[in-house]
């Protein structure tokens, strides 16, 4: 069975509540169980914080058991050197999601500092970014 760790960074947890126009009504725990029905052979672990700090801990712990993490680190893709740096440090394969398409907002969101660290960047397909990107994981093992 294949692991595959979820991260979500700042203000994640307000899914479904938060800017419905930009990032939909569902919850993420309404994505996560659309999720484990769509790849019920897949192992999906899920972690949220605000902490940045927190962020790298967990993905750190990840390290070695893991197959993949699919990372939607919110604004902290826009500032996070720390973040980038640990995904170099852990070597496992890293998709970065973004629910609403990036480069149709602000142009201060249109700069990730993770990417150079990802496999590869899915963004702009709701709460299917995710599905997108587990696809992309388990095509790549």
């Amino acid at each position: 069975m294949k692991h595959i760790l979820i991260v979500n960074g700042p203000n994640l947890n307000l899914l479904g509540l938060r800017e419905p126009d930009i990032y939909g009504c569902q919850s993420m725990d309404d994505c996560l169980e659309m999720l484990r029905r769509t790849f019920p052979e897949v192992e999906l672990d899920y972690y949220q914080s605000n902490v940045e700090g927190e962020l790298i801990d967990r993905m750190q712990e990840a390290f070695g058991i893991a197959d993949g993490i699919v990372l939607n680190a919110g604004a902290y893709t826009h500032t996070s050197i720390a973040l980038h740096d640990c995904i170099k440090a852990i070597g496992t394969p890293v998709v970065e999601v973004h629910i609403s398409n990036i480069y149709q907002r602000e142009d201060y969101r249109h700069t990730s500092l993770i990417s150079g660290a990802c496999i590869g960047v899915i963004s702009g397909f709701g709460l299917d970014s995710y599905r997108l990107a587990i696809e992309a994981l388990l095509k790549r093992q």
